[in-house]
């Protein structure tokens, strides 16, 4: 029985989607209740005229922002879902391509790895350089500048995890054996982390004293749980699926007399 690319993508898109629900999920469960925090601290300041609330004030019963959470909330899911079919369809059509050159022990281990890889590059990489931060934290005005360095160190992210593995195939061409390629592969990755993490320029926005640390941490810790649980949903069932094809395969197969 063999794999085409067109089952590959629809186990790609259906995985992409329950990737979606379960980040939609974190989201509802983790990432909303620090945003309700931190819509708390802007609307202290609408209350003073946009400045910073008094320290120890307290504002109670949330306002008319606090209910409109619930679309908010609803529309957030939804895009969820739509970007978990997008990233599963792009997971799909590279594991397609690099199947045969990703470790692992079966399509289960491969789609691990390159989720883990993909989580890696596209989301650890731009959350270390230029961190999400509250509602509360952040000028408009810097909206462009942000999204620019944002999308500037996921794309280096992206070209790491492309030159590696490159460099790593024309190593073993040349007959270099396998422990040394691992040395220079993890001497790689560190190097051109720490140059993107070095030489890109870091977020332009400064936290506003009003809004507390913790509530900062906590938020850029729920993000990046939102999309880890992504990227890990994505991998498990990609490669459950793909390994539901391999025994299909093996059953199907007839048995040597």
């Amino acid at each position: 029985m063999g794999l085409s690319f067109g089952s590959v993508l629809r186990r790609g898109v259906l995985a992409g989607m329950l990737a979606g629900l379960a980040a939609a999920v974190m989201i509802w469960l983790v990432v909303e209740p620090v945003i309700r925090r931190a819509l708390v601290i802007e609307d202290l300041r609408s209350m003073h005229g946009g400045q910073a609330a008094p320290p120890g004030f307290a504002a109670h019963g949330g306002g008319e922002p606090l209910v409109s959470r619930t679309a908010q909330v609803v529309g957030g899911a939804v895009t969820s879902v739509v970007v978990g079919i997008a990233v599963g369809v792009i997971f799909a059509v590279v594991f397609a391509r690099v199947r045969e050159r990703l470790p692992g022990r079966g399509d289960f281990g491969r789609s691990m790895v390159l989720a883990a890889i993909g989580f890696a590059a596209v989301s650890l990489l731009p959350a270390l350089k230029i961190p999400s931060n509250p509602p509360a934290v952040g000028d408009p005005s810097t909206v462009g500048r942000r999204t620019m360095l944002y999308a500037v160190v996921l794309l280096l992210g992206v070209a790491v995890a492309v030159v590696v593995p490159t460099m790593d195939r024309r190593l073993a061409l040349r007959g270099v054996v396998a422990s040394t390629r691992w040395a220079l592969d993890v001497a790689a990755v560190v190097v051109l982390l720490a140059l993107v993490l070095l030489l890109v320029p870091g977020s332009p926005d400064q936290v506003p004293a009003d809004v507390p640390a913790d509530l900062v941490w906590d938020f850029r810790l729920a993000s990046l749980a939102q999309l880890a649980t992504m990227w890990l949903a994505l991998g498990l069932a990609f490669g459950l699926l793909m390994e539901r094809i391999a025994a299909r395969s093996r059953a199907l197969r007839p048995v040597a007399s």
